[in-house]
This record gives C-alpha cells, structure tokens and sequence, in this order.
C-alpha cells in the first residue's frame, strides 16, 4: 500500500487538525510499502515539524491567501509523479480529494466535520463526490459526524468511525496532583481545575469564568493563551482563574498532572455554533491523565464519556450546573478517583498507533472490495437539500457565520 498524504496549512501549528494530519500520518507510515508528504513549498524548510518516514513534496502555493494556497495544492498534487505511483491520497481536503479523483486517483477522505449539516448547499455535491468509485472512504471522527454522512445517503461502507487519540509516551509516569503542583509553584491544598487548548470564545470558556465567580476558593488554570484575547480580559476580574500561554507537547503533561479536576466547558456552542469542535482532541489526553473530568451533556463528547461511570456530565451551558459538578467532586474524593480510574482504563486503546492499524485495516479491506452500486439522489433528499440551504442563507445573512447549527440550537437559543 503506498499512500500520498496531503497537507495544505503550514507545519507546525497548534491547531488541533494539523496535530491530528501529523500524527494519523506518523503512525500510518510504516504501514505502507511507501509515503509521501505533499506541502506548502514555503514549509519544506521546517524538517523538524514533518513527520518522519515521509518522502516530502513541495506544493507550488504561497501560504497566504489560505484560500489560493489549498487551490494550488490541489492543482499540483496532481502533476506529481508520486501522484501517479502512489494508491491513494489521503487528504482532510475536499478540494484536494475532488481534484484527485477527477484525474483518476483514489482518495481515502479524514476530518472531523459534519459538512452536510453545517454547510447544507455542499450536500448534492457531497453525495456525488462520496458516490464516485474512486472515493475509498470517509473517516469520520465521531459517530455523531458519520451520522449525518450517512443520512446524506453515502454507501455505509464507504463511512467509518476512527476517533483520535492521544501519544502515551507523554503521560506514562503519573505524578501525584500534589508534586505536580509544587513543580509549578501552586499550592498543594488548593482544589485545581485545569482546562488546556486554545484560549477563545469558541470553546464555551466564559462558562468556565462564571463557574469560577461561583466558586471563589477554588483555582482555575486555563492553559492555552496566545496573547491578550477576550476570554484573558474577562479573566482578569476573577481572581482565582489563572491564564497560562500555550504549552508545548512535552510541557503540558506537568499541567494536566497538576488539576484535581480537569474541565471541557460544558457548552452547545463549540458544537452547534462554531462547529469548530466535534469530541475535542484534549478528551484523549485527559482520560490518559487520570484526573476526573467534568464535561457537558452533548452528543459527541457522551460517545466517550457517560455520566457516574468515567465522568461528570453536566447540563450545557449552565453555569450553576458546572459549578454544583465541581463542588461534588471537590467534597468526594474518592468518586473522582474511582471516574477517572475507568476513564484511563477506557482510554488506554485510544492512541495514535491504534488508530492508524485500524485505519490501515479499512483501507486493504476498501482496495480489495468491489465498487457499492451508486446511490441516486432523490427527489426527497432535493426537498431536504433545498430546504436547509435556504435556513443556511437566512442564518448567514443574518450571522454572518458559515456554520448552520443544528435546529433548535441557534444562536442565543437555550438548551
């Protein structure tokens, strides 16, 4: 199996989807007869951020506008001889996977995004792309993302649930919560509530800061600022919330070890909003951990973590409700340590190597399986199709946000 892996931002980047591209690709690599990296030509000097075991081919795009840069990624990669040689390419690309399909390439589809959903206008063109024989799989990263593929009316056996995972290298020695505070000059006694990732209204964090205003004696460190942003300013008026900058991979563990409790704001709005979350990469990591974890009651993030067994689940965007789930895990120790005993337990398949061996496996089992019949598009799904790319205009018009939420989960709407 050789395999044409292609990336079209800039490496490295803290962003959560180039973490996942770098590390499926890493692990993938040596499953494969051979591979090769296609990237932005201005990336090529930076060695130490590509992943190793990868031949590297430079794209001929500028890095800014993004826009003409995916464009000329996708117009390259096709002039490639590896283009030719290799399988498949496998790309989180549409673009990327439209151009090398029409010019007789398989493409194997990896992203976290329920487009149909959050972009309807894409759907027609969505269900003709998936439909052509050339298109091998769509590796969705949660059940709730391939839920919507396959309603769009794509082959079942061109979906597949992979979820991410996390490197365990980073979290092998656990360290008690105690020590791991003294190393970062906290205080051992104080109950810590850590959230790592970026820092902006995107993640549901001005619900951390209203928990935090609920709970004066308890420390919240949010680890993740790139500079003086609105949740920093907001920040500033709590006293026991403390900002800390983006931490490299081999600096965070010291963090996670340092929280007695470790928090994915319980918010609607990274998922139906932004759409710029769907079961968030740090989930990985914090079940690795072993810390309890408290989080909202949202479809993706409930795909790994279920309410009393390896969590506590919490009424979405309810500041009260986060508070009220923090305070009991503060005054019962030994629930937290028994939730996050099972979350470790629970987690410990999920990593990067286990998830390219299973990538690995769909792909032999997708290269050796006949075509599946195409799928016409009907007349319901055009009435559907019409329907919610007009409520995906008049929310653009009036939000000016591409991202449709799902019904009853507009903007401002409650819970």
């Amino acid at each position: 199996m050789k395999i044409l892996f292609a990336f079209e931002n800039p490496l490295p980047s803290p962003q959560a989807d180039a973490e996942v591209f770098v590390a499926t690709a890493r692990a993938l690599a040596p499953l494969a007869t051979r591979a090769w990296l296609h990237l932005p030509v201005a990336c090529i000097a930076n060695a130490d951020a590509h992943p190793p075991g990868l031949a590297i081919l430079p794209a001929w795009a500028p890095l800014r506008p993004a826009a003409l840069r995916h464009l000329c990624c996708g117009l390259t990669l096709v002039l490639r001889p590896a283009f030719r040689q290799a399988d498949l390419v496998y790309t989180r690309n549409l673009w990327v996977a439209w151009m090398a399909i029409l010019f007789g390439q398989r493409v194997v589809f990896d992203h976290y995004r329920p487009w149909p959903d959050q972009i309807p206008p894409l759907q027609r063109w969505l269900h003709r792309l998936m439909g052509r024989r050339r298109f091998l799989l769509n590796i969705c990263h949660s059940d709730y993302t391939m839920e919507k593929y396959r309603a769009l009316g794509i082959p079942p056996g061109r979906l597949a649930c992979v979820r991410n995972g996390h490197e365990p290298t980073r979290l092998q020695a656990l360290i008690p919560a105690d020590a791991a505070k003294r190393a970062l000059g906290l205080d051992p006694a104080r109950t810590t509530v850590v959230y790592t990732g970026r820092l902006n209204h995107r993640k549901g964090l001005a619900l951390a800061l209203g928990a935090a205003a609920l709970l004066p004696d308890i420390l919240f460190l949010l680890v993740g600022s790139a500079g003086d942003g609105p949740i920093e300013r907001l920040a500033a008026a709590h006293p026991n919330v403390r900002i800390v900058g983006w931490q490299p991979p081999d600096r965070l563990a010291a963090y996670l070890f340092a929280a007695d409790i470790l928090l994915i704001p319980p918010s609607w709005k990274p998922l139906a909003e932004f759409g710029s979350t769907v079961l968030p990469l740090k989930l990985f990591l914090y079940m690795a951990a072993e810390r309890p974890i408290v989080a909202g009651e949202t479809p993706d993030v409930q795909e790994l973590l279920t309410h009393g067994r390896n969590a506590l689940l919490c009424r979405p965007d309810h500041a009260p409700a986060l508070a009220d789930a923090i305070r009991t895990l503060d005054a019962d120790p030994a629930l937290g340590a028994r939730l996050a005993a099972t979350a470790r337990a629970d987690g410990a398949t999920q990593t990067w190597d286990a998830r390219a061996h299973r990538i690995a496996t769909l792909i032999e089992q997708r290269l050796h399986t006949p075509p599946a019949p195409k799928v016409a598009w009907n007349h319901a799904q055009s009435r559907t199709w019409r329907r919610q790319s007009w409520r995906w205009l008049s929310h653009l018009l009036h939000t000016r946000s591409w991202v449709l939420p799902p019904e009853g989960k507009a903007r401002g709407a409650a819970p």
